[in-house]
């Protein structure tokens, strides 16, 4: 075992676009396990966008990651020790532990992965938190019926790769928008769905405009920004809008430029009998079980399908997580820490 615990601590808060030096590697003494505790080492670390508001201090849902605490993330990892009965030594279990190598816990809230039933890192993505905001968001809150039209922003990602797919499962067309034509291929040749959009191509709104002939009947929200404009105009009366990101906004340091669009955006909330919510994954934490049950079956059978991006290694989390929110990486982003 390594004689030191190596994490990535938060150095500075970031003022807009998260820069190197808003982290620092340091080494600290792998922790013991106390009666009751076990140790984990991280053997997958998963990256997400919501990251990026945790290392602000401004209110959210969460706390702020604190001045030289370990950045906030939820892994993967092998039991090495273990003072809890219940837990064998040997075993892989999810817990947030963070951007570190070593992790004390009493088990509390973590959960057994079993290698057997899929690769390891997926309970990070398709069959972890990204997967379950898909499912849930889009089931509870977007309900897409069949014939209806779904568009999702950053459709390439783990959520919305996962939304696309589940709402051909459920008999609705996908439209995907994403960034470049690689993914975009993606999104219709490997994922099914019926259409995708470069959200970097020359007239977005026009783009679509001609996918979505129809209008848009649900519109799972990721990102916002030009993207949302893009969106409004074709939304269909009594259209629902989850909203589980705005990636478009996490770096920005003043309000955008331009007319106001609240008075417009509110017209369209009135006359269209829009349904827009706000939600957090463990809204429904009650429905994790079903979650996994059904998208485990889905993948089993080859109804559903996801990718991963691999980064190698924990002191390369930093560029990772800072490419992540340029849209740089190309399915899941993990960490894998040998």
């Amino acid at each position: 075992m390594n004689a030191v615990n190596r994490r990535i601590v938060l150095a500075s808060r970031p003022h807009g676009e998260p820069k190197p030096e808003n982290f620092r590697l340091e080494e600290a003494p792998v922790p013991e396990p106390g009666p009751g505790q076990i140790l984990l080492r991280t053997r997958w670390l998963s990256l997400d966008p919501y990251m990026r508001g945790r290392m602000s201090d401004a209110k959210s849902y969460a706390a702020p990651v604190e001045i030289g605490a370990p950045i906030t993330a939820e892994t993967v990892g092998e039991v090495i020790a273990s003072k809890n009965p219940d837990i064998a030594v040997g075993e892989l279990r999810t817990v947030f532990a963070g951007w570190q190598e070593f992790f004390v816990t009493d088990g509390k809230g973590s959960r057994r992965v079993d290698p057997a039933v899929a690769p390891p890192s997926t309970a990070l993505g398709v069959l972890g938190m990204p997967g379950m905001t898909a499912y849930t968001g889009l089931l509870n809150i977007g309900r897409p019926k069949p014939g209806e039209t779904v568009v999702v922003a950053a459709a390439a990602g783990p959520v919305g790769s996962l939304v696309g797919q589940i709402a051909k499962l459920k008999g609705a067309r996908a439209v995907g928008i994403a960034g470049g034509p690689d993914k975009c291929r993606y999104l219709t040749e490997e994922l099914g769905f019926d259409a995708a959009v470069d959200h970097r191509g020359s007239d977005l709104p026009g783009a679509l405009a001609a996918a979505c002939p129809k209008g848009i009947d649900v519109y799972f929200e990721n990102v916002g920004g030009a993207v949302f404009a893009a969106v409004m105009p074709l939304l269909n009366a009594f259209a629902r809008i989850p909203v589980c990101g705005l990636v478009s906004a996490y770096n920005a340091t003043e309000v955008p430029a331009g007319p106001d669009r609240l008075p417009g955006l509110m017209r369209a909330v009135l006359t269209n009998r829009l349904h827009i919510q706000g939600f957090i994954v463990w809204d429904f934490a009650d429905q994790a079980e079903a979650f996994r049950t059904e998208v485990g079956g889905w993948i089993r059978e080859g109804r559903v399908h996801y990718r991963e991006d691999v980064v190698e290694g924990l002191e390369n989390a930093p560029e990772a997580f800072i490419g992540l929110l340029k849209g740089r990486n190309f399915g899941k982003l993990v960490v894998h820490i040998p």
